[in-house]
């Protein structure tokens, strides 16, 4: 049985709570070793720790922000965080679906976020912060 929780509940999850507190550092230490991040933007999966905290540094740069939580619903090892935020102009609606490892690690991370355009503008401004890093 799912059970929608309130989101000024206390009951916060070590991920949420690192992502609201803005603290990227926070954000890693709640991934598990292997954890496996699917984009939005992307087919590929992100595999491990540190390609998948890099990657959330970058996007938190561009979401983090504005960002806010709107809701949370959880059953068993799954969560599904709602977003919100704004990039430029375009306001953001998205969710992060978490799976938890039997250590209470996140081990899969599951993004999606709409409308389209938002979608675009997330992906344009994290490629122009991640094109000085690559090259």
């Amino acid at each position: 049985m799912s059970v929608a929780i309130p989101i000024d509940s206390l009951d916060r999850s070590p991920f949420r709570a690192a992502v609201e507190s803005k603290d990227f550092a926070l954000v890693e230490a709640t991934l598990a070793l292997d954890v496996v991040f699917r984009s939005p933007v992307v087919f590929a999966p992100i595999e491990g720790r540190e390609a998948v905290a890099g990657l959330l540094r970058v996007v938190g740069e561009v979401l983090a922000p504005a960002l806010s939580y709107a809701w949370q619903v959880r059953e068993g090892d799954r969560e599904v965080l709602c977003f919100v935020s704004r990039v430029g102009e375009r306001d953001v609606e998205g969710v992060d679906l978490l799976r938890y490892g039997a250590d209470g690690l996140v081990a899969e991370l599951v993004v999606m976020m709409r409308p389209a355009s938002a979608l675009a503008a997330v992906r344009e401004a994290v490629g122009a912060l991640l094109a000085p890093r690559s090259g």
